[in-house]
């Protein structure tokens, strides 16, 4: 029933969510940007946020928050500036997928001059291992406790938004017919935190921060020294709060304040990072990638588990979300193993007979 309702929901939201970018296309034809085109955008952006709670079970309503009440409210914002990716000249499918779906055009990366270096998203093999390494380490989550489990816990996001945001790049790609950037590049190579945050992970979500909060942050402070630090603290301070909107929708329950603090800690050791290269970089060199990744990695790790999960395992979150990624697993082996019945079925059937 469960399962049907949110097939049912599916539809709504998507039939929703399209007219809605509808008419936020039609609005930015006709307004200028400014006041005039926020005015009118804000009926949508009061809007969207509501329709993730359409869904019952977690995953639907986790992806599609981080869809429609992260990304979409973002670029809508930047539409209303005149800024960002979506233009009103786009087709509608085009305006849509830009709009709801966490991804970046290289073109438009070239424009801000935020291209990461070139590399190819997910092959398909590489993502048929990422899924086979998250469906393992799911069948472990149910036998693990303690760090142990924390760690599987951390490798599950890792894998499971790398998957989510390679499936709505293919969608988007379709859609588009375009080069996109890559959602991730190799998290686990990162030699600081500004690096793990601005250049590998998760980075349509960094280049939404820089452009809605880090750079007119920086514009507003004017060229002082404490311009780009007091910019970059912002820009982690945001992160927080969207993070805490992202728990309360996976949780169904009030913010806890503690995921807020995790990005405010690693906004603040960010900060105090490019102070001390900045400051000692001639006298104390940077230790080698080989020493460096697995200290950063480690640090956001311990500090994940202080306060990232938390908010999420207290309420119990993290045995739904393990209980639902089985049951996809268990489908996925269903579906599997039936193509492959077919396929040896249809094989081992002799040829007609021609005569």
């Amino acid at each position: 029933m469960a399962a049907g309702g949110d097939l049912r929901s599916l539809a709504a939201v998507v039939a929703a969510t399209t007219a809605c970018m509808a008419y936020a296309r039609f609005a930015a034809r006709r307004l200028r940007p400014g006041l005039p085109r926020l005015a009118a955008l804000l009926p949508v952006l009061a809007f969207l946020p509501f329709l993730p709670l359409a869904f019952r079970a977690l995953h639907p309503r986790a992806i599609s928050a981080f869809f429609l009440a992260w990304v979409a409210e973002f670029r809508l914002l930047l539409l209303a500036a005149g800024q960002g990716p979506l233009h009103p000249s786009l087709s509608l499918p085009a305006f849509v997928a830009i709009a709801v779906f966490p991804v970046t055009r290289r073109e438009d990366s070239r424009k801000t001059k935020n291209a990461t270096a070139a590399r190819p998203g997910l092959g398909l093999a590489e993502s048929a291992a990422m899924a086979a390494l998250l469906a393992a380490i799911v069948s472990l989550e149910e036998r693990a406790s303690g760090y142990a489990l924390l760690a599987l816990y951390s490798l599950h996001v890792y894998l499971a938004l790398e998957l989510v945001l390679a499936s709505s790049a293919a969608a988007a790609r379709a859609l588009l017919g375009v080069d996109l950037e890559p959602q991730f590049d190799r998290p686990y190579l990162s030699s600081s935190l500004r690096d793990f945050w601005g250049r590998r992970w998760n980075l349509a979500v960094s280049a939404l921060l820089r452009d809605c909060v880090f750079l007119p942050v920086r514009a507003r402070l004017g060229s002082g020294g404490a311009a780009v630090p007091a910019a970059v603290l912002v820009a982690f301070f945001v992160s927080g709060l969207m993070h805490e909107a992202m728990f309360s929708y996976i949780t169904l329950q009030p913010p806890t304040g503690e995921a807020l603090a995790f990005f405010a800690l690693h906004g603040a050791c960010a900060v105090a990072e490019g102070w001390w290269a900045k400051q000692h970089e001639r006298r104390w060199p940077r230790p080698p990638r080989a020493v460096a990744a697995p200290l950063t990695v480690a640090f956001v790790g311990v500090t994940a588990f202080w306060l990232f999960f938390p908010p999420i395992t207290r309420p119990g979150a993290d045995k739904q979300v393990v209980a639902e990624s089985e049951a996809m697993v268990a489908f996925m082996k269903d579906a599997a193993g039936w193509a492959a019945a077919s396929a040896r079925s249809i094989l081992s059937r002799p040829p007609p007979l021609v005569g």
